[in-house]
Protein backbone atom coordinates (compact mmCIF):
# COMPACT_ATOMS: atom_id res chain seq x y z
CA UNK A 1 0.00 0.00 0.00
CA UNK A 2 1.47 3.41 -1.34
CA UNK A 3 1.15 6.48 1.12
CA UNK A 4 2.22 9.41 -0.85
CA UNK A 5 1.28 13.28 0.36
CA UNK A 6 -1.16 15.09 -1.66
CA UNK A 7 0.13 18.72 -0.43
CA UNK A 8 3.46 20.35 0.56
CA UNK A 9 2.92 20.68 4.21
CA UNK A 10 5.19 23.91 4.48
CA UNK A 11 2.12 26.27 5.77
CA UNK A 12 3.68 28.99 3.23
CA UNK A 13 3.57 26.72 0.29
CA UNK A 14 0.47 23.81 0.11
CA UNK A 15 1.48 23.19 -3.52
CA UNK A 16 0.11 20.40 -5.28
CA UNK A 17 2.51 16.93 -5.04
CA UNK A 18 1.29 15.12 -7.84
CA UNK A 19 4.00 15.63 -10.47
CA UNK A 20 6.67 16.31 -7.25
CA UNK A 21 10.42 14.06 -7.87
CA UNK A 22 10.42 11.91 -5.08
CA UNK A 23 12.88 12.54 -2.86
CA UNK A 24 13.41 9.04 -0.30
CA UNK A 25 10.76 5.97 0.06
CA UNK A 26 10.71 4.55 3.80
CA UNK A 27 9.04 0.31 4.29
CA UNK A 28 7.04 -0.12 7.25
CA UNK A 29 6.01 -4.22 7.19
CA UNK A 30 2.77 -5.20 9.55
CA UNK A 31 2.83 -9.12 9.85
CA UNK A 32 -0.92 -10.36 10.80
CA UNK A 33 -3.62 -13.11 10.42
CA UNK A 34 -6.56 -13.39 8.39
CA UNK A 35 -9.69 -13.10 9.34
CA UNK A 36 -11.02 -16.72 10.76
CA UNK A 37 -12.30 -18.36 7.84
CA UNK A 38 -12.35 -21.99 6.38
CA UNK A 39 -11.53 -22.69 2.78
CA UNK A 40 -14.55 -25.24 1.19
CA UNK A 41 -13.50 -27.48 -1.38
CA UNK A 42 -15.59 -29.13 -3.40
CA UNK A 43 -15.11 -32.55 -5.16
CA UNK A 44 -17.89 -33.22 -7.33
CA UNK A 45 -17.83 -37.14 -8.82
CA UNK A 46 -19.04 -37.69 -12.30
CA UNK A 47 -20.90 -40.76 -13.12
CA UNK A 48 -20.82 -41.60 -16.81
CA UNK A 49 -22.51 -43.97 -19.16
CA UNK A 50 -20.80 -45.62 -21.41
CA UNK A 51 -22.41 -47.03 -24.41
CA UNK A 52 -22.64 -50.50 -23.73
CA UNK A 53 -24.62 -49.15 -20.79
CA UNK A 54 -22.36 -49.19 -18.11
CA UNK A 55 -21.57 -47.08 -15.72
CA UNK A 56 -18.67 -45.90 -14.15
CA UNK A 57 -17.86 -43.90 -11.40
CA UNK A 58 -15.21 -41.32 -10.69
CA UNK A 59 -13.34 -41.32 -7.69
CA UNK A 60 -12.53 -38.95 -5.09
CA UNK A 61 -9.04 -37.94 -3.66
CA UNK A 62 -8.14 -40.19 -0.83
CA UNK A 63 -9.59 -39.46 2.97
CA UNK A 64 -12.66 -37.89 1.09
CA UNK A 65 -14.98 -39.86 2.16
CA UNK A 66 -18.23 -38.25 3.40
CA UNK A 67 -20.81 -35.23 1.69
CA UNK A 68 -19.36 -32.42 4.41
CA UNK A 69 -15.88 -33.21 6.27
CA UNK A 70 -13.29 -31.57 7.75
CA UNK A 71 -9.69 -31.82 6.19
CA UNK A 72 -6.56 -32.98 7.44
CA UNK A 73 -5.43 -29.25 8.35
CA UNK A 74 -8.26 -28.81 10.91
CA UNK A 75 -7.80 -32.44 12.30
CA UNK A 76 -3.41 -31.42 12.60
CA UNK A 77 -4.36 -28.64 14.29
CA UNK A 78 -6.99 -30.36 16.84
CA UNK A 79 -4.26 -33.10 17.60
CA UNK A 80 -1.48 -29.86 17.63
CA UNK A 81 -3.29 -28.09 20.42
CA UNK A 82 -4.16 -31.62 22.76
CA UNK A 83 -0.46 -33.27 21.75
CA UNK A 84 1.66 -30.00 21.27
CA UNK A 85 -0.06 -27.33 24.47
CA UNK A 86 -2.17 -30.29 25.86
CA UNK A 87 -5.11 -28.38 26.36
CA UNK A 88 -8.43 -29.59 27.30
CA UNK A 89 -10.71 -30.84 24.68
CA UNK A 90 -13.99 -28.28 25.57
CA UNK A 91 -10.97 -25.74 24.97
CA UNK A 92 -9.44 -27.05 21.98
CA UNK A 93 -12.83 -26.85 20.16
CA UNK A 94 -13.16 -23.67 21.27
CA UNK A 95 -9.59 -21.82 20.04
CA UNK A 96 -10.27 -23.89 16.26
CA UNK A 97 -13.81 -21.68 16.29
CA UNK A 98 -12.05 -18.44 17.16
CA UNK A 99 -8.89 -18.64 15.43
CA UNK A 100 -9.90 -20.65 12.41
CA UNK A 101 -13.57 -20.48 11.90
CA UNK A 102 -13.53 -24.56 12.74
CA UNK A 103 -16.82 -24.62 14.93
CA UNK A 104 -16.19 -28.16 16.27
CA UNK A 105 -17.94 -29.90 18.74
CA UNK A 106 -16.11 -31.38 22.22
CA UNK A 107 -16.95 -34.85 20.52
CA UNK A 108 -15.25 -34.30 17.36
CA UNK A 109 -11.96 -33.38 18.93
CA UNK A 110 -12.06 -36.67 21.22
CA UNK A 111 -12.82 -38.65 17.78
CA UNK A 112 -9.99 -36.73 16.07
CA UNK A 113 -7.27 -37.57 18.82
CA UNK A 114 -7.93 -41.44 18.66
CA UNK A 115 -7.88 -41.42 14.89
CA UNK A 116 -4.59 -40.29 15.02
CA UNK A 117 -3.08 -42.17 17.87
CA UNK A 118 -4.77 -45.30 15.81
CA UNK A 119 -2.95 -44.21 12.40
CA UNK A 120 0.51 -44.08 14.72
CA UNK A 121 0.45 -47.80 14.89
CA UNK A 122 3.29 -48.26 11.93
CA UNK A 123 5.27 -45.22 13.63
CA UNK A 124 5.31 -46.76 17.33
CA UNK A 125 6.23 -50.26 15.73
CA UNK A 126 9.05 -48.74 13.77
CA UNK A 127 10.20 -46.50 16.45
CA UNK A 128 10.55 -49.62 18.92
CA UNK A 129 12.87 -51.30 16.19
CA UNK A 130 15.25 -48.17 15.55
CA UNK A 131 15.30 -47.99 19.53
CA UNK A 132 15.91 -51.37 19.92
CA UNK A 133 19.42 -51.04 18.08
CA UNK A 134 20.67 -48.01 19.93
CA UNK A 135 23.65 -48.38 21.54
CA UNK A 136 22.42 -46.20 24.64
CA UNK A 137 19.14 -45.93 25.54
CA UNK A 138 17.70 -43.92 28.72
CA UNK A 139 14.58 -45.09 29.96
CA UNK A 140 12.20 -43.94 33.08
CA UNK A 141 8.82 -43.92 33.93
CA UNK A 142 6.60 -41.77 35.66
CA UNK A 143 2.57 -41.69 37.60
CA UNK A 144 0.22 -40.71 35.59
CA UNK A 145 -3.71 -40.24 37.28
CA UNK A 146 -6.52 -41.41 35.01
CA UNK A 147 -9.92 -41.95 36.98
CA UNK A 148 -10.20 -44.82 38.92
CA UNK A 149 -6.60 -45.98 38.29
CA UNK A 150 -3.04 -45.54 38.84
CA UNK A 151 -1.44 -45.82 35.56
CA UNK A 152 2.60 -44.86 34.48
CA UNK A 153 3.80 -43.73 31.26
CA UNK A 154 7.24 -45.28 30.60
CA UNK A 155 9.78 -44.30 27.99
CA UNK A 156 12.80 -45.00 26.18
CA UNK A 157 14.08 -42.54 24.32
CA UNK A 158 17.61 -41.15 22.63
CA UNK A 159 18.47 -37.47 21.75
CA UNK A 160 16.98 -38.42 18.45
CA UNK A 161 13.92 -40.39 19.57
CA UNK A 162 11.49 -40.87 21.68
CA UNK A 163 8.73 -43.77 22.43
CA UNK A 164 6.20 -43.61 25.61
CA UNK A 165 3.84 -46.08 26.78
CA UNK A 166 1.43 -46.70 29.25
CA UNK A 167 1.18 -49.40 32.22
CA UNK A 168 2.15 -50.41 35.60
CA UNK A 169 5.07 -50.54 36.85
CA UNK A 170 5.98 -54.40 37.09
CA UNK A 171 8.50 -56.17 34.34
CA UNK A 172 6.07 -57.24 32.34
CA UNK A 173 5.22 -53.09 31.83
CA UNK A 174 8.55 -52.40 30.94
CA UNK A 175 9.00 -54.90 28.50
CA UNK A 176 5.29 -53.78 27.17
CA UNK A 177 7.03 -50.79 24.53
CA UNK A 178 8.63 -53.44 22.72
CA UNK A 179 12.06 -51.93 22.97
CA UNK A 180 13.89 -53.41 25.85
CA UNK A 181 13.34 -57.31 25.81
CA UNK A 182 16.32 -58.17 24.61
CA UNK A 183 18.51 -54.91 24.20
CA UNK A 184 22.22 -55.44 24.70
CA UNK A 185 23.53 -51.55 24.72
CA UNK A 186 23.72 -49.27 27.56
CA UNK A 187 20.57 -48.45 29.08
CA UNK A 188 20.98 -45.38 31.28
CA UNK A 189 18.07 -45.29 34.48
CA UNK A 190 17.68 -44.75 37.72
CA UNK A 191 17.46 -47.48 40.55
CA UNK A 192 14.01 -48.63 40.13
CA UNK A 193 14.32 -52.50 40.66
CA UNK A 194 12.01 -53.32 37.70
CA UNK A 195 14.70 -53.25 34.91
CA UNK A 196 16.61 -55.43 36.42
CA UNK A 197 15.53 -58.57 34.76
CA UNK A 198 17.21 -56.74 31.70
CA UNK A 199 20.03 -58.68 31.69
CA UNK A 200 21.24 -58.09 28.29
CA UNK A 201 21.98 -54.69 29.01
CA UNK A 202 25.28 -53.19 30.28
CA UNK A 203 23.31 -50.51 33.34
CA UNK A 204 24.28 -47.38 34.00
CA UNK A 205 23.28 -45.67 37.39
CA UNK A 206 21.90 -42.07 36.62
CA UNK A 207 24.27 -39.77 38.51
CA UNK A 208 22.29 -36.77 39.05
CA UNK A 209 20.26 -39.13 41.04
CA UNK A 210 22.84 -40.67 43.23
CA UNK A 211 24.04 -36.90 43.85
CA UNK A 212 20.83 -35.79 44.93
CA UNK A 213 20.85 -38.78 47.42
CA UNK A 214 24.04 -38.11 48.88
CA UNK A 215 23.32 -34.53 49.49
CA UNK A 216 19.83 -35.95 51.11
CA UNK A 217 22.05 -37.57 53.96
CA UNK A 218 25.14 -35.26 54.46
CA UNK A 219 22.99 -31.84 54.40
CA UNK A 220 21.01 -33.09 57.88
CA UNK A 221 24.47 -34.50 59.61
CA UNK A 222 27.54 -32.86 57.86
CA UNK A 223 29.75 -34.30 60.67
CA UNK A 224 28.41 -37.95 60.71
CA UNK A 225 28.08 -38.14 56.60
CA UNK A 226 30.78 -36.89 55.41
CA UNK A 227 31.81 -39.56 53.33
CA UNK A 228 28.84 -38.43 51.22
CA UNK A 229 30.46 -35.64 50.55
CA UNK A 230 33.75 -36.79 49.85
CA UNK A 231 31.53 -39.32 47.26
CA UNK A 232 29.67 -36.77 45.50
CA UNK A 233 33.43 -34.72 44.65
CA UNK A 234 34.73 -38.08 43.67
CA UNK A 235 31.52 -38.31 40.96
CA UNK A 236 31.83 -34.63 39.66
CA UNK A 237 35.61 -35.38 39.40
CA UNK A 238 34.67 -38.45 37.26
CA UNK A 239 32.54 -36.56 35.24
CA UNK A 240 35.03 -33.35 34.47
CA UNK A 241 37.61 -35.79 33.52
CA UNK A 242 35.43 -37.98 31.12
CA UNK A 243 34.10 -34.10 29.80
CA UNK A 244 37.57 -32.71 28.83
CA UNK A 245 37.84 -36.42 27.32
CA UNK A 246 35.16 -36.21 25.07
CA UNK A 247 35.93 -32.66 24.25
CA UNK A 248 39.45 -33.54 23.41
CA UNK A 249 38.21 -36.13 20.83
CA UNK A 250 38.98 -39.42 23.21
CA UNK A 251 37.32 -42.21 22.99
CA UNK A 252 38.40 -43.10 26.47
CA UNK A 253 40.38 -42.32 29.50
CA UNK A 254 43.41 -43.61 30.32
CA UNK A 255 44.41 -46.50 32.95
CA UNK A 256 45.31 -44.46 35.22
CA UNK A 257 42.59 -42.15 34.97
CA UNK A 258 40.10 -45.09 35.56
CA UNK A 259 42.24 -46.28 38.31
CA UNK A 260 42.43 -42.89 39.91
CA UNK A 261 38.83 -42.81 40.17
CA UNK A 262 38.22 -46.14 40.92
CA UNK A 263 40.66 -45.58 44.09
CA UNK A 264 38.84 -42.28 45.31
CA UNK A 265 35.59 -44.17 44.82
CA UNK A 266 37.00 -47.46 46.52
CA UNK A 267 37.69 -44.85 49.79
CA UNK A 268 34.41 -42.69 49.81
CA UNK A 269 32.55 -46.44 50.11
CA UNK A 270 35.09 -47.65 52.56
CA UNK A 271 34.77 -44.57 54.51
CA UNK A 272 31.12 -44.51 54.23
CA UNK A 273 30.26 -47.85 55.52
CA UNK A 274 32.78 -46.84 58.61
CA UNK A 275 30.51 -43.95 59.47
CA UNK A 276 27.32 -46.08 59.09
CA UNK A 277 27.89 -49.55 60.67
CA UNK A 278 24.50 -51.96 61.52
CA UNK A 279 22.78 -51.58 64.73
CA UNK A 280 22.97 -54.40 67.15
CA UNK A 281 20.23 -56.28 65.05
CA UNK A 282 22.65 -55.86 61.97
CA UNK A 283 20.26 -53.29 59.94
CA UNK A 284 21.47 -50.21 58.21
CA UNK A 285 20.67 -46.91 58.45
CA UNK A 286 19.41 -45.26 55.28
CA UNK A 287 23.13 -43.46 54.96
CA UNK A 288 24.38 -47.36 55.39
CA UNK A 289 22.35 -48.14 52.52
CA UNK A 290 23.03 -45.88 50.79
CA UNK A 291 26.78 -46.78 51.39
CA UNK A 292 26.01 -50.51 50.39
CA UNK A 293 24.30 -49.09 47.15
CA UNK A 294 27.45 -47.71 46.08
CA UNK A 295 29.43 -50.87 47.30
CA UNK A 296 26.89 -53.19 45.50
CA UNK A 297 26.84 -51.48 42.34
CA UNK A 298 29.98 -49.65 41.50
CA UNK A 299 30.11 -50.70 37.93
CA UNK A 300 26.64 -49.88 36.91
CA UNK A 301 27.53 -46.40 38.64
CA UNK A 302 30.84 -45.95 37.04
CA UNK A 303 29.82 -47.05 33.67
CA UNK A 304 29.67 -43.50 32.13
CA UNK A 305 33.92 -43.72 32.79
CA UNK A 306 34.13 -47.19 31.62
CA UNK A 307 32.39 -46.20 28.24
CA UNK A 308 32.49 -42.39 27.18
CA UNK A 309 29.31 -42.73 25.18
CA UNK A 310 27.12 -43.32 28.18
CA UNK A 311 26.16 -39.77 29.21
CA UNK A 312 26.48 -39.51 33.09
CA UNK A 313 23.04 -38.22 33.73
CA UNK A 314 19.47 -39.91 32.81
CA UNK A 315 17.93 -36.38 32.14
CA UNK A 316 16.95 -37.34 28.73
CA UNK A 317 14.11 -39.63 30.03
CA UNK A 318 13.38 -37.08 32.47
CA UNK A 319 12.53 -34.19 29.75
CA UNK A 320 10.67 -36.75 27.71
CA UNK A 321 8.30 -37.34 30.19
CA UNK A 322 7.53 -33.68 31.16
CA UNK A 323 4.95 -33.43 29.41
CA UNK A 324 3.05 -36.12 31.04
CA UNK A 325 3.17 -33.41 34.27
CA UNK A 326 2.02 -30.54 32.33
CA UNK A 327 -0.86 -31.96 30.83
CA UNK A 328 -1.88 -32.53 34.35
CA UNK A 329 -1.46 -29.32 35.50
CA UNK A 330 -3.10 -27.61 32.42
CA UNK A 331 -5.97 -30.52 31.76
CA UNK A 332 -6.35 -32.55 34.95
CA UNK A 333 -5.96 -35.84 35.13
CA UNK A 334 -7.76 -38.35 31.95
CA UNK A 335 -10.56 -39.53 32.20
CA UNK A 336 -9.76 -43.01 30.53
CA UNK A 337 -6.95 -45.61 30.48
CA UNK A 338 -7.45 -45.16 26.51
CA UNK A 339 -7.38 -41.36 26.44
CA UNK A 340 -3.60 -41.85 28.23
CA UNK A 341 -2.76 -44.65 25.81
CA UNK A 342 -3.70 -41.74 22.91
CA UNK A 343 -1.92 -39.07 24.72
CA UNK A 344 1.45 -41.58 24.62
CA UNK A 345 1.17 -42.18 21.31
CA UNK A 346 0.83 -38.56 20.24
CA UNK A 347 3.44 -37.41 22.00
CA UNK A 348 6.25 -40.32 21.24
CA UNK A 349 5.21 -38.75 17.45
CA UNK A 350 5.57 -34.92 18.54
CA UNK A 351 8.34 -35.72 20.84
CA UNK A 352 9.97 -37.61 17.43
CA UNK A 353 9.45 -35.04 15.13
CA UNK A 354 10.77 -32.42 17.01
CA UNK A 355 13.82 -33.59 17.87
CA UNK A 356 14.63 -34.35 14.49
CA UNK A 357 13.40 -30.28 13.75
CA UNK A 358 10.42 -31.27 11.69
CA UNK A 359 7.29 -29.23 11.58
CA UNK A 360 5.26 -30.48 14.11
CA UNK A 361 1.61 -29.34 11.95
CA UNK A 362 3.20 -30.65 8.64
CA UNK A 363 4.08 -34.15 10.35
CA UNK A 364 0.10 -34.51 11.56
CA UNK A 365 -1.08 -33.21 8.25
CA UNK A 366 0.83 -35.68 6.59
CA UNK A 367 -0.37 -38.54 9.37
CA UNK A 368 -4.20 -37.56 8.39
CA UNK A 369 -3.55 -38.29 4.49
CA UNK A 370 -0.55 -40.73 3.24
CA UNK A 371 0.00 -42.16 6.88
CA UNK A 372 2.42 -41.31 9.47
CA UNK A 373 5.79 -39.51 8.98
CA UNK A 374 8.65 -41.79 9.79
CA UNK A 375 11.87 -40.42 11.89
CA UNK A 376 15.31 -41.69 10.48
CA UNK A 377 17.64 -43.68 12.50
CA UNK A 378 20.25 -42.00 14.64
CA UNK A 379 22.17 -44.26 16.37
CA UNK A 380 23.87 -42.79 19.38
CA UNK A 381 27.46 -43.51 19.70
Amino acid sequence: MLHRPEVCANPDCGADLDNAVVFGRQRRQVFDLPEPGMIVTEHQIVAVRCGCGHVTEGSPPPGVTGRAQYGPGVKAAVVYARGAHFLPYARVARLLGDLCGARVSTGFVHTVVHEAARRLDPFCSYLAALLHVEKVLHVDETPARTAGAGKYVHVACTPGLTLLHTGGRGRADVDAGGVLPGFDGALVRDGYAAYRHLTDADHAWCGAHLLRDLKGVYEPDPDGQSWAEVMADTMLMAKTMVEKAVADGRTALEVAEISHIRACYAGAVAYGRQQNLPNRDGELSRAGKLAERFHTHRDMILRFVIDLAVPFTNNQAERDLRPVKLQQKISGCWRTLQGLADFARIRSYLSTAAKQDTDALGVLKQLFTTGPWLPEATHSS
